[in-house]
């Protein structure tokens, strides 16, 4: 299964240049817990609740920019979802934008692949087939005392 399968293509981008306060708000609003800031089309960043939830007291950051997380990790629709699993365990970030020809096609939370092991999606478990060998003579003994 590829991400192309299961990425949300509604996403919920924000300038970099927005406030802070802003983005928390639309998250709770929307329920979301990340958005992708983007900069005319180009993905730069990340900022997710916890972001927000890290500031605290400090209300001199007044931008995204400032909280974002710029080094952005990002997968292809081609992507196996075992390939998205590692990125996101590997590096522990929480969602994984999808660009194609570098514009931004969906994303992928750990939410949406926890779902899909609940609900034994990624592959199906194949019955295994018991062959029974015909005219097979007695079964041997465990060798004592070797």
């Amino acid at each position: 299964m590829r991400l192309r399968d299961i990425m949300k293509t509604q996403v919920e981008t924000i300038s970099p240049n927005e406030s802070v306060q802003g983005a928390a708000n639309r998250m709770r609003s929307a329920r979301i817990r990340h958005l992708v800031v983007q900069d005319e089309k180009k993905v730069v960043g990340v900022i997710s609740d916890r972001d927000v939830a890290n500031l605290g007291s400090f209300r001199q950051i007044q931008t995204v920019e400032e909280v974002m997380s710029a080094s952005v990790v990002t997968a292809t629709p081609d992507t196996t979802l075992r390939q998205a699993a590692n990125l996101l365990r590997g590096r522990a970030i929480g969602c994984l934008p999808v660009v194609e020809r570098g514009k931004l096609a969906g994303i992928v939370t750990i939410t949406d692949l926890l779902e899909l092991v609940g609900r034994g999606a990624e592959r199906p478990v194949a019955r295994s087939r018991r062959w029974v060998m015909k005219g097979r003579g007695p079964r041997r003994k465990a060798a004592v005392g070797r």
